[in-house]
């Protein structure tokens, strides 16, 4: 990847400017070019070869510096221009002997007769191979099929979807004006609009729909654009949404910098939710507030993979259809920004953040927070995701657990639409305000240091084997010795917990079937508490839930944070 990401860099670097070879036999008139376009006359006495002249980018049409190159015999050519010298000595045109040498090699741009003598299209010549090189045909139509190639098809076709922004699979004029000053800097006057629209009505069947553009329609304006000469407002387009030469998405555009410290972590800002909840509002088409599989692909329809696998649908909550809800759908994105933020990027960067928000780049929906030891030194925070990571052996119902926090029954059933996961992130809220807790599963076979990095552990034991609770223990000594992470232990099964408290000093959980936990703490004093959201009463038994008359709430502490603490209001 570094060695690809060189090789773009360099490319890149090389379009900032155009170095014009001139090749032929001798005394064709290469030289004697150069000289008349450099001093604007004929030249009466011609050296045996010109020096490398340097254009200045102010000075050229597409305002890129240009080197002009004479023959040296050991450069690399990219495209070519044919021109036509001496074509003051001839009656006729050369073109008839031009032409078939131009269909035989697709390398050949164009071809411009010219004069060094009589100044004859001698700036023409060298705008069009200027234009060869930073327009250039041949990765966009071909000229035998006179139609655009697969790989321009789908590149236009991916901005046709973007710019679609109803999703009607049509470009109404609002939306052909937003791209036109997007990509250009100005909206077409109403009548061109029109105009655009008669041009594309009279030449194909399909072209203009419901007095708007089609793909088909725009695909045919570029072929149009393409075939007259006007390479650079294709190039133009593309160009806009990211695309390079090859027609592949430039690694500056899907993988912008973005630098995070080890102590940080990311989370999806106020625009990056901006922007996803337009693109959430954009796809579902019947208005549920819910993804249904179909839905959800053809909101990735311009990505070249399915970013998102059946595994999502363990991962956050769903809708009584097993949809991804909206809900569930923020949670994914949430989650993909936290673990894996430049995938995250790469995959704004394809569905056209920086386009339609009009950003510099897709980092700007990104959030890198600060380091979490000064979360602790100030006692506060302004994140809004959280780890938790769940550690237990197997059989100890680490994937119930994960299952209650995305209120699913822990029995597993045919209707269930994904496979088992270490992933689940759901909403809490926390003082009228929601934040974001992420669960991973992680089995203590495969325990190693890195598992450290959290906000919180959850220890989870099997209440029917005292050795368990012992191993939670001795976890949570070593860790809270070690990094100072809180930590909780948890029972997937409804039973009295009869363990020494100085056993356990922190808090323990167990919950049933139905969704209702159980929690209590075990220090000086052991309190009992039943709650099913965020709420909860302190009872004095399992058995009687309506009893006492103290109402807790779960608080959410700044880094290394308490997940679950009781406080009095």
């Amino acid at each position: 990847p570094q060695r690809v990401r060189e090789f773009n860099r360099e490319r890149s670097e090389m379009k900032r400017d155009v170095r014009i070879l001139l090749l032929g036999e001798p005394k064709v008139g290469k030289t004697s070019l150069i000289m008349s376009l450099v001093g604007e006359e004929f030249p009466q006495q011609v050296p045996l070869r010109a020096e490398e002249i340097t254009i200045p980018a102010d000075v050229t049409p597409e305002k890129v510096p240009t080197h002009i190159v004479d023959y040296s015999g050991a450069n690399v050519v990219k495209y070519v221009l044919v021109f036509c010298s001496y074509s003051d000595l001839r009656s006729g045109s050369s073109m008839e002997t031009i032409l078939p040498i131009m269909n035989q090699f697709s390398e050949i741009e164009t071809c411009v007769e010219c004069s060094a003598k009589n100044l004859k299209n001698i700036s023409e010549l060298f705008y069009y191979a200027q234009k060869a090189v930073l327009h250039p045909t041949a990765p966009l139509y071909d000229p035998e099929d006179k139609q655009l190639k697969p790989q321009c098809v789908r590149a236009l076709s991916r901005i046709f979807s973007i710019s679609d922004q109803d999703n009607d699979h049509i470009l109404s004029d609002a939306e052909l004006n937003c791209f036109q000053k997007l990509c250009f800097g100005n909206p077409l006057a109403p009548q061109a609009l029109e105009d655009v629209k008669t041009v594309v009505w009279k030449n194909t069947s399909d072209g203009v729909q419901d007095n708007g553009l089609t793909l088909n329609g725009f695909l045919f304006l570029n072929t149009l654009f393409i075939q007259r000469g006007r390479h650079e407002t294709t190039w133009t387009i593309l160009r806009k949404f990211g695309y390079d030469d090859t027609l592949e998405l430039t690694d500056e555009y899907l993988y912008p910098p973005l630098r995070v410290s080890v102590c940080c972590t990311t989370e999806l800002n106020h625009l990056g939710h901006q922007f996803l909840q337009k693109l959430f509002d954009k796809y579902d088409e019947d208005k549920d507030s819910a993804l249904s599989p179909a839905e959800l692909k053809n909101l990735f329809s311009v990505l070249p993979y399915m970013p998102w696998g059946p595994e999502v649908y363990s991962n956050v909550p769903l809708s009584d259809d097993n949809y991804i809800s909206q809900h569930g759908y923020f949670c994914q994105w949430m989650l993909s920004a936290y673990l894996d933020v430049h995938r995250c990027l790469e995959h704004l960067g394809h569905l056209g953040y920086p386009i339609l928000m009009e950003r510099e780049s897709q980092t700007s929906a990104i959030t890198v927070t600060r380091e979490k030891a000064l979360d602790l030194e100030k006692r506060q925070t302004q994140r809004t995701v959280f780890l938790c990571k769940v550690i237990g052996p197997r059989g100890t119902g680490k994937t119930d657990f994960l299952r209650a926090f995305l209120q699913r029954s822990t029995e597993r059933n045919e209707r269930d639409p994904g496979p088992p996961t270490i992933y689940a992130i759901n909403t809490v809220s926390i003082a009228n305000q929601d934040k974001n807790l992420i669960e991973v599963d992680v089995e203590t076979e495969f325990l190693k240091a890195a598992d450290a990095a959290c906000d919180v552990a959850c220890l989870m034991y099997d209440v029917s084997d005292p050795d368990s609770f012992n191993y939670c223990a001795s976890i949570y000594k070593v860790r809270n010795h070690h990094t100072c992470t809180r930590c909780f232990s948890a029972s997937s099964k409804l039973a009295e917990l009869k363990q020494n408290k100085h056993q356990s000093p922190f808090i323990s959980i167990s919950y049933s079937s139905d969704g209702h936990l159980y929690v209590w703490t075990m220090t000086d004093k052991c309190t009992c508490y039943f709650f099913k959201t965020a709420e909860a009463k302190p009872i004095d038994d399992f058995e009687n839930s309506s009893t006492g008359p103290k109402t807790c709430k779960i608080l959410l502490f700044c880094s290394p944070i308490l997940i679950v603490g009781m406080n009095d209001f």
